[in-house]
Protein backbone atom coordinates (compact mmCIF):
# COMPACT_ATOMS: atom_id res chain seq x y z
CA UNK A 1 0.00 0.00 0.00
CA UNK A 2 1.58 3.19 -0.79
CA UNK A 3 0.25 6.73 0.65
CA UNK A 4 0.47 9.48 -1.73
CA UNK A 5 -1.24 13.37 -1.81
CA UNK A 6 -3.12 11.84 0.83
CA UNK A 7 -4.73 8.82 -0.21
CA UNK A 8 -3.95 4.87 -0.31
CA UNK A 9 -3.07 3.39 -3.13
CA UNK A 10 -3.02 -0.56 -3.26
CA UNK A 11 -0.57 0.00 -6.72
CA UNK A 12 1.73 -2.21 -7.28
CA UNK A 13 5.72 -1.66 -7.71
CA UNK A 14 6.27 -1.11 -11.28
CA UNK A 15 2.65 -0.46 -12.46
CA UNK A 16 2.75 2.63 -15.29
CA UNK A 17 -0.15 1.31 -17.41
CA UNK A 18 -2.41 4.57 -15.81
CA UNK A 19 -3.20 5.07 -19.87
CA UNK A 20 -4.41 2.41 -20.25
CA UNK A 21 -6.19 1.92 -16.32
CA UNK A 22 -5.82 4.23 -13.35
CA UNK A 23 -5.65 2.41 -10.28
CA UNK A 24 -8.02 3.84 -7.29
CA UNK A 25 -7.37 5.09 -4.15
CA UNK A 26 -8.31 2.53 -1.60
CA UNK A 27 -11.62 5.01 -0.86
CA UNK A 28 -12.56 4.67 -3.80
CA UNK A 29 -12.35 0.75 -4.41
CA UNK A 30 -14.49 0.70 -0.98
CA UNK A 31 -17.10 2.31 -2.48
CA UNK A 32 -17.60 0.20 -5.33
CA UNK A 33 -17.13 -2.48 -3.48
CA UNK A 34 -19.57 -1.32 -0.93
CA UNK A 35 -22.23 -0.46 -3.29
CA UNK A 36 -21.81 -3.87 -5.06
CA UNK A 37 -22.55 -5.25 -1.71
CA UNK A 38 -25.59 -3.47 -1.13
CA UNK A 39 -26.99 -4.46 -4.67
CA UNK A 40 -26.12 -7.88 -3.45
CA UNK A 41 -28.40 -7.74 -0.58
CA UNK A 42 -31.16 -5.91 -2.18
CA UNK A 43 -30.61 -2.47 -0.68
CA UNK A 44 -30.20 -0.35 -3.21
CA UNK A 45 -33.14 1.72 -4.65
CA UNK A 46 -32.22 3.68 -8.19
CA UNK A 47 -32.85 7.18 -6.91
CA UNK A 48 -29.87 6.29 -4.28
CA UNK A 49 -27.33 7.01 -7.52
CA UNK A 50 -28.53 10.03 -8.31
CA UNK A 51 -26.40 12.12 -5.41
CA UNK A 52 -23.06 10.29 -6.44
CA UNK A 53 -24.22 10.75 -10.27
CA UNK A 54 -24.24 14.76 -9.32
CA UNK A 55 -21.07 14.77 -7.06
CA UNK A 56 -18.86 13.41 -9.97
CA UNK A 57 -20.86 15.93 -12.15
CA UNK A 58 -19.49 18.99 -10.48
CA UNK A 59 -16.00 17.72 -9.67
CA UNK A 60 -15.49 16.98 -13.30
CA UNK A 61 -16.37 20.77 -14.08
CA UNK A 62 -14.00 21.66 -11.50
CA UNK A 63 -11.40 19.53 -12.92
CA UNK A 64 -11.74 20.83 -16.48
CA UNK A 65 -12.60 24.56 -15.64
CA UNK A 66 -16.41 24.71 -16.64
CA UNK A 67 -19.21 25.62 -14.81
CA UNK A 68 -21.09 23.00 -13.11
CA UNK A 69 -24.51 23.22 -15.19
CA UNK A 70 -22.37 22.29 -18.43
CA UNK A 71 -21.80 19.02 -18.04
CA UNK A 72 -23.28 15.69 -19.33
CA UNK A 73 -22.91 12.20 -18.41
CA UNK A 74 -22.43 9.34 -20.54
CA UNK A 75 -20.59 5.84 -20.79
CA UNK A 76 -17.37 6.63 -23.39
CA UNK A 77 -16.11 9.39 -24.88
CA UNK A 78 -17.48 8.18 -28.43
CA UNK A 79 -21.09 7.86 -27.51
CA UNK A 80 -20.91 11.63 -26.23
CA UNK A 81 -19.26 12.91 -29.23
CA UNK A 82 -21.76 11.13 -31.53
CA UNK A 83 -23.98 14.17 -30.43
CA UNK A 84 -21.55 16.48 -31.33
CA UNK A 85 -21.38 14.76 -34.66
CA UNK A 86 -24.80 14.76 -35.14
CA UNK A 87 -24.60 18.20 -35.15
CA UNK A 88 -22.38 18.66 -38.10
CA UNK A 89 -23.33 19.55 -41.62
CA UNK A 90 -23.33 17.09 -44.29
CA UNK A 91 -19.54 16.68 -45.47
CA UNK A 92 -18.11 18.65 -42.82
CA UNK A 93 -14.58 19.34 -42.27
CA UNK A 94 -13.33 18.54 -39.34
CA UNK A 95 -9.61 18.81 -38.16
CA UNK A 96 -7.92 16.50 -35.81
CA UNK A 97 -4.43 15.40 -34.52
CA UNK A 98 -2.13 13.12 -36.36
CA UNK A 99 -2.79 9.61 -34.76
CA UNK A 100 -5.36 10.75 -33.04
CA UNK A 101 -7.53 8.03 -30.63
CA UNK A 102 -10.23 6.91 -33.19
CA UNK A 103 -13.16 7.23 -30.35
CA UNK A 104 -12.33 11.03 -30.67
CA UNK A 105 -12.70 10.88 -34.47
CA UNK A 106 -14.60 7.60 -35.83
CA UNK A 107 -17.93 9.53 -34.91
CA UNK A 108 -17.28 12.24 -36.81
CA UNK A 109 -15.96 10.08 -40.11
CA UNK A 110 -19.03 7.38 -39.20
CA UNK A 111 -21.33 10.51 -40.38
CA UNK A 112 -19.32 10.90 -43.17
CA UNK A 113 -17.34 14.22 -42.13
CA UNK A 114 -14.09 15.04 -43.82
CA UNK A 115 -11.64 14.13 -41.35
CA UNK A 116 -8.26 15.81 -41.88
CA UNK A 117 -4.66 14.50 -39.75
CA UNK A 118 -1.67 16.59 -38.98
CA UNK A 119 1.03 16.72 -36.67
CA UNK A 120 -0.46 18.19 -33.36
CA UNK A 121 2.33 20.06 -32.90
CA UNK A 122 1.42 22.29 -36.42
CA UNK A 123 -2.71 21.85 -35.50
CA UNK A 124 -3.70 25.38 -34.46
CA UNK A 125 -1.77 26.69 -37.62
CA UNK A 126 -4.58 24.72 -39.05
CA UNK A 127 -7.49 25.23 -38.19
CA UNK A 128 -8.53 28.19 -40.60
CA UNK A 129 -11.00 26.22 -43.86
CA UNK A 130 -12.61 23.75 -40.97
CA UNK A 131 -15.99 23.47 -39.39
CA UNK A 132 -14.67 21.80 -36.25
CA UNK A 133 -11.42 20.73 -34.85
CA UNK A 134 -11.58 17.94 -32.43
CA UNK A 135 -8.46 16.90 -30.74
CA UNK A 136 -7.08 14.96 -27.55
CA UNK A 137 -5.66 17.73 -25.03
CA UNK A 138 -2.77 14.59 -23.95
CA UNK A 139 -2.39 12.24 -27.09
CA UNK A 140 -2.86 8.91 -25.56
CA UNK A 141 -0.33 7.45 -28.10
CA UNK A 142 2.79 9.28 -26.87
CA UNK A 143 1.17 11.77 -23.93
CA UNK A 144 1.94 14.99 -26.70
CA UNK A 145 0.26 17.90 -25.57
CA UNK A 146 -1.67 20.19 -27.92
CA UNK A 147 -1.28 23.98 -27.67
CA UNK A 148 -4.18 24.93 -26.05
CA UNK A 149 -3.35 28.73 -26.31
CA UNK A 150 -2.35 28.75 -29.89
CA UNK A 151 -5.55 26.67 -30.82
CA UNK A 152 -7.88 28.72 -28.45
CA UNK A 153 -6.49 31.86 -30.38
CA UNK A 154 -6.46 30.60 -33.89
CA UNK A 155 -9.42 28.74 -33.53
CA UNK A 156 -11.56 32.73 -32.11
CA UNK A 157 -9.92 34.33 -35.03
CA UNK A 158 -11.20 31.59 -37.78
CA UNK A 159 -14.65 31.22 -35.94
CA UNK A 160 -13.89 27.57 -35.88
CA UNK A 161 -15.66 25.60 -32.59
CA UNK A 162 -13.67 23.55 -30.85
CA UNK A 163 -14.26 19.82 -28.86
CA UNK A 164 -11.26 18.87 -26.85
CA UNK A 165 -10.84 15.17 -25.51
CA UNK A 166 -8.95 15.35 -21.94
CA UNK A 167 -9.49 11.84 -20.85
CA UNK A 168 -5.54 11.47 -21.08
CA UNK A 169 -5.24 14.99 -19.03
CA UNK A 170 -7.86 15.64 -16.41
CA UNK A 171 -6.32 14.36 -13.01
CA UNK A 172 -3.17 15.03 -13.70
CA UNK A 173 -3.11 18.76 -15.55
CA UNK A 174 -4.34 21.56 -14.57
CA UNK A 175 -7.25 22.92 -17.35
CA UNK A 176 -9.26 26.36 -17.83
CA UNK A 177 -11.60 25.17 -20.80
CA UNK A 178 -14.26 27.69 -20.23
CA UNK A 179 -13.57 28.86 -23.83
CA UNK A 180 -13.93 25.24 -25.49
CA UNK A 181 -16.83 24.21 -27.22
CA UNK A 182 -17.39 21.08 -25.99
CA UNK A 183 -14.79 18.55 -23.51
CA UNK A 184 -15.22 15.26 -23.20
CA UNK A 185 -13.46 12.34 -20.74
CA UNK A 186 -13.44 9.23 -20.14
CA UNK A 187 -12.90 8.46 -16.07
CA UNK A 188 -11.12 4.92 -15.95
CA UNK A 189 -7.87 6.63 -16.72
CA UNK A 190 -6.35 9.49 -14.44
CA UNK A 191 -9.84 10.34 -12.85
CA UNK A 192 -8.97 6.84 -11.19
CA UNK A 193 -12.79 5.94 -11.44
CA UNK A 194 -14.48 2.54 -12.45
CA UNK A 195 -15.11 1.96 -16.76
CA UNK A 196 -18.48 3.24 -17.19
CA UNK A 197 -18.32 7.01 -16.65
CA UNK A 198 -17.63 10.11 -18.97
CA UNK A 199 -18.48 13.52 -18.63
CA UNK A 200 -19.18 16.24 -21.52
CA UNK A 201 -19.32 19.91 -21.11
CA UNK A 202 -21.42 21.79 -23.33
CA UNK A 203 -20.76 25.56 -23.77
CA UNK A 204 -24.00 27.52 -24.99
CA UNK A 205 -23.15 28.52 -27.84
CA UNK A 206 -22.93 25.32 -29.00
CA UNK A 207 -25.98 23.84 -27.27
CA UNK A 208 -28.33 24.67 -30.38
CA UNK A 209 -25.28 22.35 -32.44
CA UNK A 210 -25.28 19.31 -30.35
CA UNK A 211 -28.05 16.53 -31.03
CA UNK A 212 -29.44 14.44 -27.84
CA UNK A 213 -28.85 11.02 -30.34
CA UNK A 214 -29.15 8.99 -27.31
CA UNK A 215 -32.29 10.75 -25.54
CA UNK A 216 -33.82 8.64 -22.93
CA UNK A 217 -35.25 9.32 -19.39
CA UNK A 218 -32.40 10.21 -17.03
CA UNK A 219 -32.60 13.50 -20.07
CA UNK A 220 -35.65 14.46 -18.55
CA UNK A 221 -35.77 17.74 -16.65
CA UNK A 222 -36.82 15.85 -14.10
CA UNK A 223 -36.04 11.86 -14.76
CA UNK A 224 -38.44 10.04 -12.38
CA UNK A 225 -40.90 12.38 -14.11
CA UNK A 226 -39.71 11.19 -17.83
CA UNK A 227 -39.77 7.22 -17.60
CA UNK A 228 -43.30 6.83 -19.35
CA UNK A 229 -45.29 8.50 -22.31
CA UNK A 230 -44.96 10.94 -24.61
CA UNK A 231 -44.61 13.97 -25.29
CA UNK A 232 -41.07 14.37 -25.09
CA UNK A 233 -39.59 16.24 -22.29
CA UNK A 234 -35.84 16.94 -22.10
CA UNK A 235 -33.98 18.77 -19.34
CA UNK A 236 -33.19 22.49 -21.59
CA UNK A 237 -29.69 22.22 -20.48
CA UNK A 238 -27.02 20.29 -21.24
CA UNK A 239 -28.58 17.03 -19.02
CA UNK A 240 -30.61 16.83 -22.26
CA UNK A 241 -27.76 14.99 -23.38
CA UNK A 242 -27.37 12.59 -20.53
CA UNK A 243 -27.50 8.90 -20.62
CA UNK A 244 -28.51 7.03 -18.03
CA UNK A 245 -25.65 6.37 -15.42
CA UNK A 246 -23.72 3.39 -14.95
CA UNK A 247 -24.13 3.10 -11.05
CA UNK A 248 -21.71 1.23 -10.10
CA UNK A 249 -19.05 3.46 -12.23
CA UNK A 250 -20.82 6.56 -10.55
CA UNK A 251 -20.04 5.00 -7.01
CA UNK A 252 -16.40 5.12 -7.73
CA UNK A 253 -16.42 8.48 -9.61
CA UNK A 254 -18.43 10.26 -6.55
CA UNK A 255 -15.18 9.69 -4.43
CA UNK A 256 -12.48 9.76 -7.18
CA UNK A 257 -13.13 12.73 -8.84
CA UNK A 258 -13.86 15.34 -5.55
CA UNK A 259 -10.64 13.69 -4.14
CA UNK A 260 -8.90 14.80 -7.32
CA UNK A 261 -10.61 18.24 -7.52
CA UNK A 262 -9.56 19.18 -3.90
CA UNK A 263 -5.79 18.72 -4.42
CA UNK A 264 -3.12 21.24 -6.04
CA UNK A 265 -3.29 19.58 -9.55
CA UNK A 266 -0.03 22.22 -10.42
CA UNK A 267 1.18 19.77 -7.80
CA UNK A 268 0.13 16.67 -9.28
CA UNK A 269 1.74 17.96 -12.88
CA UNK A 270 4.73 18.69 -11.02
CA UNK A 271 5.10 15.10 -9.36
CA UNK A 272 3.94 13.27 -12.61
CA UNK A 273 6.25 15.12 -14.96
CA UNK A 274 9.03 15.12 -12.96
CA UNK A 275 8.94 11.21 -12.84
CA UNK A 276 8.27 10.71 -16.67
CA UNK A 277 10.81 13.45 -17.55
CA UNK A 278 13.52 11.62 -15.42
CA UNK A 279 13.44 8.79 -17.08
CA UNK A 280 13.60 10.22 -20.50
CA UNK A 281 16.68 11.97 -19.05
CA UNK A 282 18.26 9.06 -17.69
CA UNK A 283 17.91 7.09 -21.48
CA UNK A 284 19.43 9.99 -23.06
CA UNK A 285 16.51 11.37 -23.87
CA UNK A 286 14.68 14.84 -24.27
CA UNK A 287 12.26 16.03 -21.84
CA UNK A 288 8.71 16.71 -22.77
CA UNK A 289 7.19 17.88 -20.37
CA UNK A 290 4.06 15.21 -20.43
CA UNK A 291 2.80 12.50 -17.56
CA UNK A 292 3.32 10.17 -20.54
CA UNK A 293 6.08 8.68 -22.50
CA UNK A 294 6.45 6.65 -25.52
CA UNK A 295 9.66 4.61 -25.82
CA UNK A 296 11.30 2.63 -29.16
CA UNK A 297 11.65 -0.06 -26.31
CA UNK A 298 11.02 -4.01 -26.10
CA UNK A 299 8.44 -4.25 -23.51
CA UNK A 300 8.99 -7.75 -23.38
CA UNK A 301 12.08 -6.42 -21.29
CA UNK A 302 9.67 -4.07 -18.91
CA UNK A 303 7.66 -7.16 -18.39
CA UNK A 304 10.63 -9.06 -17.08
CA UNK A 305 11.64 -6.30 -14.94
CA UNK A 306 7.99 -6.42 -13.65
CA UNK A 307 6.90 -2.97 -15.03
CA UNK A 308 3.45 -3.11 -16.19
CA UNK A 309 2.62 -0.78 -19.05
CA UNK A 310 0.88 -1.15 -22.68
CA UNK A 311 2.05 -0.96 -26.79
CA UNK A 312 0.91 1.69 -28.39
CA UNK A 313 1.33 2.71 -32.17
CA UNK A 314 4.32 -0.24 -32.24
CA UNK A 315 5.92 1.60 -28.96
CA UNK A 316 6.03 0.92 -25.24
CA UNK A 317 3.90 3.14 -23.48
CA UNK A 318 4.41 4.20 -19.84
CA UNK A 319 2.79 6.82 -17.19
CA UNK A 320 3.14 7.76 -14.29
CA UNK A 321 0.52 9.40 -11.62
CA UNK A 322 0.47 10.64 -8.42
CA UNK A 323 1.03 7.46 -6.74
CA UNK A 324 4.15 6.70 -8.85
CA UNK A 325 7.67 6.66 -7.40
CA UNK A 326 11.11 7.39 -8.45
CA UNK A 327 11.79 3.47 -7.82
CA UNK A 328 9.10 2.84 -10.44
CA UNK A 329 11.78 4.75 -13.11
CA UNK A 330 14.33 3.35 -12.09
CA UNK A 331 12.76 0.04 -12.58
CA UNK A 332 12.07 1.09 -16.06
CA UNK A 333 16.11 2.44 -16.47
CA UNK A 334 17.01 -1.52 -15.30
CA UNK A 335 15.41 -2.87 -17.80
CA UNK A 336 16.26 -1.00 -20.73
CA UNK A 337 20.06 -0.87 -19.77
Amino acid sequence: MRTAFGAEFDVPAGYLNTPSIGIPPAAVADAVAASVEAWRAGAHQPGDFDPLVARARESFARLVGVPADRIAIGAAVSQLLASVAAGLPEGARVLTAEGEFTSATFPFAARGARVTEVPVAELPGAVRGHDLVVVSVAQSRDGAVVDLDALRAESEAAGVPVALDTTQAAGWLPLDLEWADWVVAAGYKWLMSPRGCAWLAVHPRAAERTVPVAANWYAGEDPWQATYGMPLRLAEGPRRFDVSPVWFAHAGAAVALPYLASLDLTAVRAHDVKLADTLLTRLGLPERGSAIVALDADPAALARAGVTASVRAGRARVGFHLYNTEDDVERVVDALR
